[in-house]
């Protein structure tokens, strides 16, 4: 999928173009499918370029077999069946892949599935594990629960023994969060999540905040925070700039990160999906953790997914199949 000009869904188009070598420590993957996620919306209309070296064309995650295997790769084969965390490029037939940033298909997820995976397992583990240390026992507050990273925030948090409250925006997402295990169930239309929160913790607070919206919701994040919380940002769907009450967060001891995962180097990936692939790979196994896929589009109609994704109509992943996986 190329994008000529920066534009809306139909700005994306199906197109042959040359197929990508690998290189020194990079092998070379026949794609089975890719996955939306909001930054390919993003790059579409123009605003998040790849970062420098990286594919031209979206596509943060995908899943498929290894077709070749460059210098200096060892560890992975021929015919291996993987997912991939990428930089850009998983829109494609194939696409070439840091070695350190594959993965085994886990035991028990379909092929195809694997694609939902890379992109929100290892923002999920970076941010709320590697970065805010979520603990047992400690409530984690997750902003957009319905979402593929939300799905997979609920999953982990109930994994590793804490509680888990959610906010989405109809009793349909809400109800999908609680079959993963969500106990504390937020409409953020019809309620105010900062009350709820605290109800449900004896005024305690959240944490964990997982907050995929940014500007819009720090204030009331803060609020939200217990005593020692952490807020984690990881998106911008509220805004950019928002005013901070740092009074606020001190008397709360609390601490407020942001980390994206796409521009990051390549060694620090290659240690985020190592840690995924200890802690987090083991959990498929007996389906303490499964992908939540929502529905899957030939990938030649990524224009139909991305209006899915901008409707936000859907629950979980949104799956891009390629011609030959359909």
């Amino acid at each position: 999928i190329t994008i000529p000009e920066p534009g809306g869904p139909e700005a994306l188009v199906w197109d042959e173009v040359p197929d990508p070598a690998p290189g020194e420590g990079e092998v070379l993957v026949e794609v089975a499918a890719g996955a939306v996620n909001r930054a390919d919306l993003l790059q579409r209309q123009g605003f998040y370029d790849p970062p420098p070296g990286a594919s031209p064309y979206p596509g943060l995650e995908c899943s498929g077999r290894i077709a070749e295997i460059g210098p200096g790769v060892s560890g992975w084969n021929v015919g291996d069946e993987v997912c991939a965390l990428l930089a850009g490029g998983g829109y494609a037939e194939k696409v070439v892949v840091p070695a350190g940033q594959l993965l085994p298909v886990p035991d028990g997820v379909e092929l195809k599935h694997a694609a939902a995976l890379p992109e929100v397992v290892c923002t999920v583990w970076s941010n709320v594990f590697m970065i805010a240390h979520l603990r047992p026992g400690e409530t984690i507050l997750v902003h957009g629960g319905s979402s593929g990273i939300g799905t997979m925030a609920i999953q982990l948090g109930k994994a590793v023994g804490a509680r888990v409250a959610v906010t989405a925006g109809t009793r349909e997402k809400l109800d999908q969060c609680a079959e993963l295990g969500a106990d504390i169930l937020v409409n953020y239309r019809e309620q105010d999540f900062v009350e709820e929160v605290r109800k449900a913790t004896d005024g305690a607070g959240a944490d964990v905040i997982l907050d995929n919206m940014g500007a819009k919701y720090l204030e009331r994040n803060v609020k939200a925070l217990a005593v020692n919380g952490r807020l984690a940002i990881i998106g911008m769907q509220g805004g950019v700039k928002g005013e901070l009450n740092i009074g606020a967060l001190l008397a709360k001891r609390a601490a407020i990160t942001a980390a994206s995962l796409r521009a990051r180097p390549l060694e620090e990936k290659a240690a985020i999906v190592a840690a995924v692939r200890e802690h987090v790979w083991p959990l498929f196994t007996g389906g303490r953790l499964r992908p939540v896929v929502d529905r899957e589009i030939p990938m030649p109609e990524a224009a139909a997914a991305h209006r899915v994704v901008e409707e936000s109509g859907h629950i979980g992943k949104v799956l891009l199949i390629a011609p030959q996986a359909a």
